[in-house]
């Protein structure tokens, strides 16, 4: 029997039959009279008319892959931020203009309709951004897998810029309900804490089971999500988990009258999948996003394990059959939670228990600085998770006595090896446990994951060398350039076909229209266009007049230290202050306009990031507000950075700011996301800009600064930023500007923590050693905006040189040599 022999009849792709099914779902399933109908309404309605349209296919996928007994992937990530999903469920399913039409018909404005749909707030940055690529590229390709994370109700924080400065609030962004979810509630996982460990009774093994007991528990309810594949029927599953309580309410407490101790056992147990990254400078904080991580790792294992076990009846076949992989080191905690379920609820012996592990698990590290390389408290992991800790001890003895046996009594070794850092408070360091436990351990740029090599873990790539290798991260076009930007589309549709939807690398047919003049004309046009419509944004949400005919420069991203968006404000300074001199001497001022552009959130308890927000917007209160200036330079922040937004913003780019410190960045996907988008990259050879410049041509990359070995020479030498703050006059006049209180005249004193950074106590990103350089380029940057015909033909060129940076060419490689799995084949 097929699925067909269930399914009632689709729509078809008419715009009248698709105009029944719109009306049916209002009436039916919304309970509304299309008279009194709201936008929201609708939105819901042809959402659901839409999903229809996927969940035949989802179904035959997923019997297909049972069918065929498929190795499957688990991409276990705390984030996956998916952004708005009608807009590409339309064009994966080809019904963009049938749904415009039908839409029209009704009287009902499809873009207005889009726009109410609100970004599902599952993620933060890149690292979320990266798993949502990697999902639809999964799907497209046909690899059979499952994405795995946390339905977080309220997201990570919806950002107010007041007063300048940046307020957080609830994202609450299932208001409205989520039509694109399926909720599971007969899936369900109970997922324990803390309690303690008892040797089972009849075990003398030093490794064998035990049982661990008088836990609290919590259930993860799954909530399913279809990931639909581009050109294909085939489509992946995004399964993410809802905490709920074991028990409802205290129905005894309630009836004494004791309503708030009724629900309070309920609410602690929903709070682990509330909130997104919770603030993490309180000991509850950290405990909570403790909680978090290991509650999506248990339930996630607990699943894939009851799924692989519905075609086998052992476990011979685990590793043939699952591969898990870890987004960063987020979803570690997924090791010791196989080991555990595969020794005290399977009965596995502990070398068959690791063995396995060994071969089920691949990690991707997206950072070199080891701040950032996640680490647990000794004390905490031991109260929370104590079976966890008993089982990461138990390796960690088994890795050093193994060391020994090989180099002898190294003790230097075993301390820089040893999964638990024993300086200090004694902490566990989670990254090396995905080192230990995984077959694969892959960097996201040539150059992070030679360094990669080279430090953080560079013990254990000179004992277990044949597990680290490369995988330059990619974006997906049909996101980022069919859905982000309809006139390049259009345009490249026109000129080279649909094809470079699926194979990316079909842009470079685009290099020899760079030097034709009706193809510039035409590409021209389009940035135009884009550039009309973030405008018009700015003017809508902001009430700032911004001229089209200057240069967009943007930076937009997670506020950091490293991302330096510090440094791009010492340059915007530097470029008021010439203006000013300009007009009070009376002489031309010979510089190209600009539109500076930022977006992004620090993170809520990092002080200075958010202090580098404020005065972001302090100086773009007091350039905007000068007259003298005019249309030569405006500065804005756009609040509330996210995934829609970026759709907005990225196609209006000219100039795309990615000035990281040279070995900081991983990689960076904005970076091709920009260029894709037909943006010139100015920046750092940092992350994938390296590879960048390989493809695009280093004459059409404005590259600067201090290289890598460079940076590591001034950190070595000693970096004295006064020296070059004494140096160099026009610096010194921005810094002591902003120090002095000239854009908060109110507060004079409130930058002088930035200027201390910079000057005196020598920031750990060297922005000042970078500051000549990076101006000079800027310098040429001007340059060539000036000849219209020569920027144009640049911008083409990067746009032609992106075939590489597709995530479609990602997961081919992760597919075929990490992985080593097969496309589903549909009938």
């Amino acid at each position: 029997m097929t699925i067909k022999d269930f399914a009632y009849d689709h729509p078809d792709r008419d715009v009248a039959a698709f105009k029944r099914a719109v009306a049916n779902k209002l009436i039916y399933a919304v309970g509304k009279d299309p008279v009194a109908a709201s936008q929201d309404d609708w939105l819901n309605a042809t959402s659901q008319a839409v999903r229809d349209q996927l969940v035949e296919r989802w179904m035959m996928t997923t019997r297909a892959n049972y069918a065929q007994d498929l190795k499957r992937v688990y991409y276990l990530s705390m984030e996956f931020l998916i952004g708005r999903t009608f807009t590409n469920a339309l064009l994966a399913v080809d019904l963009y203009d049938t749904v415009r039409e039908a839409l029209a018909d009704f009287g009902v404005d499809m873009d207005a309709l889009a726009e109410r749909e609100p970004d599902a707030a599952l993620g933060n940055g890149g690292l979320g951004r990266l798993a949502a690529c990697f999902l639809d590229s999964m799907a497209t390709l046909g690899v059979p897998g499952m994405g795995y994370g946390i339905r977080y109700e309220y997201g990570m924080f919806r950002q107010r810029i007041v007063d300048g400065q940046q307020v957080e609030t609830p994202d609450y962004w299932l208001t409205r309900g989520n039509p694109w979810e399926f909720q599971r509630p007969e899936v369900n996982y109970r997922v324990r804490f803390g309690g303690h460990v008892q040797k089972r009774e009849g075990t003398n093994a030093p490794y064998g089971a035990a049982d661990w007991v008088d836990t609290h528990d919590v259930l993860a309810v799954a909530y399913d999500t279809i990931i639909p594949g581009y050109g294909t029927q085939a489509t992946n599953t995004l399964r993410l988990w809802s905490a709920r309580a074991t028990e409802e309410i205290d129905l005894s407490a309630f009836n004494r009258g004791n309503y708030m101790q009724a629900v309070e056992s309920k609410n602690h147990s929903e709070n682990v999948s509330r909130v997104l990254y919770p603030d993490d400078s309180t000991p509850s904080g950290r405990e909570l996003r403790l909680h978090q991580e290991y509650f999506f790792c248990s339930a996630s294992v607990q699943d894939l394990l009851r799924r692989y076990l519905r075609n086998h009846k052992t476990f011979d076949q685990l590793s043939e059959k699952v591969s898990i992989h870890l987004n960063d080191t987020h979803p570690v905690l997924a090791v010791p939670e196989l080991m555990r379920l595969l020794l005290d609820e399977y009965g596995l012996a502990w070398d068959v228990a690791w063995a396995h592990t060994q071969k089920v698990f691949s990690y991707t590290n997206h950072t070199l600085m080891h701040e950032a390389l996640e680490t647990w408290p000794v004390e905490m992991l031991g109260r929370i998770l104590p079976r966890h800790l008993q089982i990461i001890y138990d390796i960690n003895a088994k890795l050093l006595a193994a060391v020994t046996q090989k180099v002898g009594n190294d003790v230097e070794l075993m301390r820089r090896l040893s999964l638990v850092d024993e300086a200090g408070e004694r902490r566990v360091r989670m990254a090396y446990v995905a080192v230990l436990a995984s077959h694969s351990i892959n960097g996201v740029s040539g150059l992070h994951s030679e360094l990669m090599k080279q430090s953080i873990f560079s013990d254990f790539a000179k004992i277990f060398p044949e597990r680290f290798n490369n995988k330059t991260n990619g974006v997906t076009p049909r996101r980022w350039l069919a859905q982000a930007n309809p006139p390049l589309a259009a345009l490249l549709d026109q000129r080279i076909g649909k094809g470079w939807r699926r194979d990316l690398s079909q842009l470079e047919a685009l290099k020899p229209m760079a030097e034709q003049p009706a193809f510039a004309r035409a590409f021209r046009h389009a940035k135009r266009e884009n550039k009309l419509r973030l405008a018009n944004w700015v003017e809508q949400h902001l009430k700032i007049d911004i001229d089209t005919d200057a240069l967009f420069d943007v930076q937009v991203k997670r506020i950091h230290e490293y991302k330096r968006q510090l440094l791009n404000v010492l340059h915007v300074v530097a470029r008021y202050h010439r203006i000013l001199d300009a007009q009070a001497a009376g002489t031309p001022l010979d510089i190209v306009p600009r539109v500076v552009v930022f977006a992004g959130k620090a993170a809520s308890a990092y002080a200075m990031a958010k202090l580098v927000i404020r005065l972001i917007n302090d100086v773009a209160g007091t350039i905007n507000a000068d007259a003298r200036v005019g249309k030569l330079l405006k500065v804005v922040f756009l609040p509330n950075y996210s995934v829609s937004l970026a759709e907005v913003i990225m196609p209006a780019a000219d100039l795309s700011e990615q000035i990281s410190t040279a070995g900081t960045e991983a990689s960076g996907t904005g970076n091709m996301k920009f260029a894709l988008n037909g943006a010139l990259t100015i920046g750092t050879l940092d992350g994938a800009n390296v590879e960048m410049r390989e493809n695009v041509g280093p004459e059409n990359i404005f590259i600067f600064g201090n290289t890598t070995p460079e940076v590591a020479d001034i950190r070595a030498r000693g970096y004295q930023p006064r020296e070059i703050y004494e140096g160099n006059g026009e610096l010194k006049r921005v810094l002591d500007a902003i120090r002095d209180g000239a854009f908060s005249p109110g507060e004079p004193a409130r930058y002088q923590g930035i200027y201390d950074a910079l000057v005196n106590w020598g920031d750990h990103y060297l922005l000042l050693a970078d500051y000549a350089s990076y101006v000079a380029k800027q310098a040429e940057v001007d340059a060539l905006y000036r000849d219209s015909d020569a920027w144009t033909r640049m911008a083409i060129l990067n746009v032609a040189g992106m075939g590489a940076f597709s995530s479609d060419r990602t997961i081919a490689q992760y597919a075929h040599e990490i992985w080593r799995t097969k496309p589903v084949v549909l009938s």
